[in-house]
């Protein structure tokens, strides 16, 4: 059993803790000198048949704070050294500022300094997340018990899976662990994009109603080992969450974790924004250049795509997300601002609109039925009716490597679309999305738009043209497999910096589709609706835009807790409906 002591302020504290737990069983007399005495002399002789036993420590408690203050030690300079029994064998353990070494103690041989360097193994301390103090309990007891020695927590990577592994260093002597434990916090403490406070918001309602249980189970725990501290909401309502960061205060915590999916994450990543251009009073009702969120965002899958997390992690996973966030391991994306009318409508990452747009919009209005039979009415009833929008199409293409590097330069958040020149489409579309970051996912391991990356610079553009319902099916089919579904005479695909897009029909986005609609030739028609009003896609959420929509990118505006992924570590889903 591991004792924690994340309550005390600093590390002398948390070992105090500590021990006072472990003289719990030891008769203690606060007053009377011939006592006192008694047990120092007790003491003292315990600690000398300790040192017959183990190795002592090379440096004395009040010795090893004094030269941690007062020196700085090279990477390779030992700070503290001793012996641990690691598995069945005692072994020298050497704590540099870097890395802990460990080689198992042998009788000397002829051949010995090879045989020892063949043996060494050692873990970087920039791996290692906590540090606990390992006794053995009885059942039912809370507190104290007898000291077995001190616990590295590890974070290991295997692929793209993050994953906890603990190394135990046993050793019966107080002293002995006291100092290594101290030396250990001192150096763990001094990371400093590890968080150490947390928002974290909670949708009930994702992964199948189980997103806070998901939580309990997988994440809390790993939170609590960190010595985190998690400040929970479980949301109630849409926009519960945007409500919460208008008016918090920020500066209590590290940073902002979402579990659930990607409409809750979108929801987050839009509040943390917004608050960020209030706190620097930029005026939302116009064409402005915001500035960077105050804190990175952690994510949790718990959704039934999760592009935003596979786009970060690899992978849907929720251990080896908390561990992201516990490492600090940070990531800057660029995010899209959509604007109508001089107005900001909100921050995201990707939208789509035509196909991708009807769709969600078909799926909202049957609400009343289970989430995957929902999405596949959707879908199979959008392609029955499978309509073109008359739009015209402008945007200001990316200059590749000349736009990174002022998007490496621009880190606070600045606009790179001021200059370039618009060049304008006009016609029948199918689908047009405007994606800031690659959207892996289950059914598109290489992503939606596979051609950008997190942070660019650039939006992926690719817009399908009027084509045949078959011919269709074929491009949406190619996303789940290695074949390049791009590769159509009838898609055309743009590295851009800022998109406007302005129907000039209105398409028709109602439920119930007239056998006479159905019949008619999709090629040639779009299709009116009365409502006046059009279905956007914007990352899993439905946006209706009145008229035209202005798309920008805005480099490295947001921090995620996460790293770069090419492609998705998981095996092709096929959508069962095509």
């Amino acid at each position: 059993m591991f004792e924690s002591p994340c309550k005390s302020i600093n590390v002398l504290n948390a070992w105090s803790e500590s021990q006072e737990e472990l003289r719990e069983t030891q008769p203690v007399s606060p007053h009377g000198t011939r006592k006192r005495a008694k047990t120092k002399k007790k003491k003292r002789k315990q600690q000398q048949s300790e040192k017959r036993s183990v190795s002592a420590p090379q440096l004395s408690t009040d010795d090893a704070d004094k030269g941690r203050k007062e020196k700085k030690y090279r990477p390779d300079e030992p700070i503290v050294r001793g012996i641990f029994q690691i598995g069945k064998k005692s072994h020298d353990v050497v704590l540099t500022a870097t890395r802990v070494t460990w080689t198992p103690i042998q009788p000397e041989t002829p051949t010995a300094d090879r045989d020892v360097k063949k043996q060494e193994e050692y873990v970087e301390l920039k791996d290692v997340f906590a540090v606990k103090v390992k006794r053995r309990r009885s059942a039912g007891q809370q507190t104290g018990g007898t000291l077995l020695g001190i616990t590295l927590f590890q974070c290991k990577k295997k692929g793209l899976k993050l994953k906890e592994h603990t190394i135990h260093l046993n050793n019966l002597s107080a002293d002995h662990c006291e100092i290594w434990f101290k030396s250990l916090k001192d150096i763990l403490s001094g990371f400093k994009n590890r968080p150490k406070s947390l928002k974290v918001f909670v949708n009930p309602v994702s992964h199948k109603k189980e997103a806070y249980q998901l939580y309990l189970d997988e994440v809390a725990p790993l939170f609590k080992l960190a010595d985190i501290e998690a400040d929970v909401t479980i949301t109630e309502r849409k926009g519960h969450a945007l409500s919460i960061l208008k008016d918090c205060s920020l500066e209590d915590y590290d940073g902002v974790v979402c579990v659930g999916g990607d409409g809750s994450v979108a929801e987050v990543a839009h509040g943390l924004l917004l608050r960020a251009q209030m706190d620097a009073g930029r005026d939302t009702d116009s064409i402005f250049t915001p500035v960077q969120a105050a804190l990175p965002l952690g994510i949790i899958p718990a959704g039934s795509t999760d592009v935003v997390a596979c786009s970060v992690h690899g992978i849907r996973r929720a251990v080896t997300a908390a561990l992201h966030i516990i490492m600090g391991h940070h990531q800057p994306v660029d995010v899209c601002s959509f604007s109508s009318m001089g107005r900001l409508l909100r921050f995201g990452f990707s939208a789509m609109f035509g196909f991708g747009g009807r769709t969600l919009a078909l799926a909202e209005r049957h609400r009343w039925m289970p989430p995957s039979q929902r999405r596949e009415f959707a879908l199979i009833k959008t392609l029955a009716n499978l309509k073109p929008a008359d739009c015209e199409l402008s945007f200001i293409p990316s200059r590749g490597a000349e736009d990174q590097t002022k998007a490496e330069r621009n880190r606070d958040g600045g606009d790179i679309c001021e200059d370039g020149s618009w060049q304008t489409r006009q016609g029948l579309y199918l689908n047009i999305s405007i994606m800031a970051i690659p959207c892996l996912c289950s059914m598109a391991p290489r992503g939606l738009a596979p051609n950008t990356r997190l942070n660019n610079g650039s939006m992926a553009l690719i817009a399908v043209g009027n084509t045949s319902r078959s011919e269709f099916i074929k491009h949406l089919k190619r996303y789940s497999s290695t074949n390049n579904q791009f590769g159509f005479s009838f898609i055309e695909t743009h590295t851009v910096k800022a998109v406007k897009l302005r129907p000039r029909s209105l398409g028709s986005w109602t439920d119930d589709v007239s056998e006479e609609n159905e019949e008619c030739d999709s090629k040639t028609v779009p299709i009116i609706s009365s409502e006046g009003t059009y279905p956007w896609n914007i990352d899993g959420d439905l946006l209706e835009v009145p008229s035209e929509l202005l798309i920008r990118v805005h480099p490295q505006l947001l921090t995620l807790f996460g790293a770069d992924m090419e492609e998705a570590e998981e095996s092709p889903v096929k959508c069962s409906c095509i």
